[in-house]
This record gives structure tokens, C-alpha cells and sequence, in this order.
């Protein structure tokens, strides 16, 4: 599947937006293009929603195959990078409307946690909330979504390709509820 004009346009200016920089320990030190932040190995900041309905599925979608980042691959999460000017739950907000068409909902912050591997090195910031309302996807960001349950999840995530961090953001939500 090709990748359409616009997911290219949204890509390009995806690169430069104004992403928070962090050190090891979330402790801001500026701002950086998306691209730079990811090509020199620093670390920013993240958000991961899982987004439940109120009979416990997940929401998962497929992510455009634009991203610079795990193209393609299925996600248990919606959410992004931090811009430079915004918290973690002004982000997160922004990120579940940008990307599923989701707002109003009451966002229920969990936890931070680091994820570092080459190419994603982010403090991450889990929220979750329940919608049951309709999805509005969109386009340059998410090819398809849909809600399952977690055993589901699990079972996919043995034959497809899902976002690692993301998935570290649904074992460390679970351990917590566990």
C-alpha cells in the first residue's frame, strides 16, 4: 500500500514539530525537531491512552505506514510525542481527538515509565478512559481501528506486528490493576 500525498505532507511536518527534551530523569531541557530528537538519540516525551469501552475492550489501531516510527504495526494506544509547550495530559487530550476522534472523556493518569530502544527513547506517560461512542479516524495517523479484548491482544500480538511501546504501556497499566 502505498503511502498518499497528504501522509506525506503530515510526515514532513510531523519531522518538525517541537518535541520536549528531556535527560534520563524527565527533567526538560528544551526543544527539538521531532527528526533531530530521533536521529541523534535523545530522549522526549510520550503519551499512551488506552482507550476501553464500558464493556473492557481495548481499542487497537493500525498506524499509517507514514510513521516514522513502527510503521504499519498495530497499537494498543493512541497518543505521541509531547510538544515542547504542553504537559503530559495536554498532550494526551490532544493526541486521542488528533488520532481517534475522542474528547470530552475524563483521561485517569497512571504512571511515567522510560522505554529506550534505538530510535524511541521516551518517558511515557499512561492515561486510559472509556468511550463508547463512534471513532473518527484520522487518516494520516491511523489506517483502521477497532475494540477487542485483551485476551485478543494477546493472541495477535504472537502473529502481527504491534508497537512495543505501547505494549510496555498495557503490561506496566495491568501489573498495576493486577
Amino acid at each position: 500500500m502505498p503511502i498518499t500525498p497528504a501522509e506525506a505532507a503530515h510526515r514532513a511536518a510531523s519531522d518538525l514539530e517541537q518535541i520536549a527534551w528531556v535527560d534520563d530523569a524527565d527533567q526538560l531541557l528544551g526543544a527539538l525537531p521531532r527528526a533531530e530528537l530521533r536521529e541523534r538519540g535523545l530522549i522526549g516525551r510520550g503519551t499512551f491512552i488506552l482507550l476501553f469501552n464500558s464493556a473492557g475492550e481495548l481499542c487497537i489501531n493500525r498506524r499509517s505506514l507514514s510513521k516514522a516510527v513502527y510503521p504499519g504495526y498495530w497499537d494498543v494506544a493512541a497518543g505521541g510525542m509531547v510538544a515542547a509547550d504542553e504537559s503530559y495530559a495536554e498532550s494526551a487530550a490532544r493526541e486521542l481527538e488528533e488520532e481517534l476522534g475522542v474528547c470530552g472523556v475524563e483521561l485517569r493518569f497512571h504512571e511515567k515509565f522510560f522505554f529506550d530502544q534505538p530510535g524511541n527513547r521516551l518517558w511515557c506517560a499512561v492515561f486510559s478512559a472509556v468511550w463508547d461512542g463512534p471513532l473518527r479516524l484520522q487518516p494520516e495517523e491511523v489506517i483502521e481501528a477497532r475494540f477487542a479484548s485483551l485476551e485478543q491482544v494477546e493472541i495477535e500480538q504472537q502473529q502481527l506486528a504491534y508497537c512495543p511501546d505501547s505494549l510496555a504501556a498495557l503490561q506496566r497499566y495491568r501489573q498495576r490493576l493486577a
